[in-house]
C-alpha cells in the first residue's frame, strides 16, 4: 500500500540543493514550525500510562528515531530504525536502507539522514501520536534541526533529544546535575533567533552516585507542535531506566540490530 503524501512534500529534504538553498529551507521549516503544545493526547499518559488507560482514553504511540550507517557499502548507506512503543510496550519495528547522497555538515543533518528517516517511517502501520529524534530540534543555527524538519514534512508532534551542545547559551552550569534538573538553553550569537529566545534544556535524566563521575545531560528540544517545557517532562518521563528516552535507546539497539541483519 502506498503512504499518503506527507503533508509539506515541498519542504522534503533534498541533498542536490546547493547549500544557501538548503539553509533557506531550514528558515522555511523553522517558520512553518509550531513550537508550542498542539497534540490531542493527554501528556501525562506518557509517565502514567495505565491511568490513562483505566480513564477510557487511549495512550499514545511513541516512535524513536534512530540510525546506523553502512560505512563498507558503495555508495555509503543508511539505516533508519523506527521503534513504535505504547503503554511501555513496543507495538511495532521498521526500518529502511537508503543511500546517502551527502557528506555530513554541522546543521544540515536533515539533508543527510532526513530523506531516509522519511522512508522508515513510511514503512511503519501505525500513526504515531509522537516522534523522538537522536538529534536537535530547535536547539539548531537556524531552528530547524531533524526533529523539526522531518516533523514539520510529517506534520507530527515531535521532540529533538541530543547528547550534545549544537548551539544556544545554558543559563546555568549543566555539570554533575541532579536527576530532574532542568537547566534553559537561549539562542545566542550563533542562532538566527531574538536572543534570550528559549530554544529547549539540558535535562538531566540519569547521574552516577559517586561524586567522582557524573553523566552529562541530554539536550531537549522542541521539533515540532510541543512545546519546550513538554519536551522535557517527556523526556524525563521516557528515561525511567537509562539515560535515553526509552523509544530512542530501543531505536538505537534495533538499528544495530537490523545492521547485523544486512550485513550477514
Amino acid at each position: 500500500m502506498t503512504p499518503p503524501p506527507p503533508p509539506r512534500p515541498d519542504l522534503a529534504p533534498d541533498a542536490d540543493l546547493e547549500r544557501e538553498e538548503m539553509e533557506t529551507m531550514q528558515r522555511e521549516i523553522a517558520a512553518a514550525a509550531t513550537f508550542e503544545d498542539d497534540f490531542s493526547f493527554d501528556p501525562d499518559s506518557l509517565s502514567n500510562p495505565l491511568e490513562a488507560s483505566t480513564s477510557g482514553a487511549e495512550p499514545p504511540v511513541v516512535a524513536g528515531v534512530d540510525q546506523s550507517f553502512l560505512v563498507d557499502a558503495e555508495p555509503e548507506r543508511a539505516l533508519s530504525a523506527v521503534v513504535a512503543m505504547r503503554a511501555g510496550e513496543v507495538v511495532e519495528r521498521v526500518h529502511a536502507v537508503t543511500p546517502l547522497e551527502i557528506p555530513y555538515v554541522p546543521g544540515l543533518l536533515a539533508f543527510r539522514e532526513g530523506g531516509p528517516i522519511l522512508a522508515a517511517l513510511a514503512e511503519l502501520s501505525v500513526e504515531p501520536d509522537l516522534l523522538l529524534f537522536d538529534g536537535s530540534g530547535r536547539i539548531h543555527f537556524r531552528q530547524a534541526g531533524i526533529a523539526t524538519h522531518v516533523g514539520v514534512v510529517r506534520d507530527v508532534p515531535s521532540i529533538g533529544v541530543a547528547k550534545s551542545l549544537l548551539c544556544g547559551r545554558p543559563l546555568e552550569d549543566t555539570e554533575n546535575l541532579p536527576v530532574g534538573t532542568r537547566v534553559p538553553i537561549e539562542a545566542n550569537g550563533r542562532v538566527d533567533a531574538p536572543a534570550g529566545t528559549l530554544l529547549g534544556y539540558a535535562v538531566q535524566t540519569r547521574q552516577y552516585d559517586s561524586p567522582d563521575r557524573s553523566i552529562n545531560p541530554l539536550y531537549v528540544s522542541p521539533g515540532h507542535r510541543v512545546g519546550p517545557e513538554t519536551a522535557a517532562d517527556a523526556a524525563l518521563s521516557l528515561a525511567a531506566a537509562y539515560k535515553l528516552p526509552e523509544p530512542v535507546r530501543l531505536a538505537d539497539a534495533y538499528a544495530d540490530e537490523a545492521k547485523r541483519e544486512v550485513d550477514s
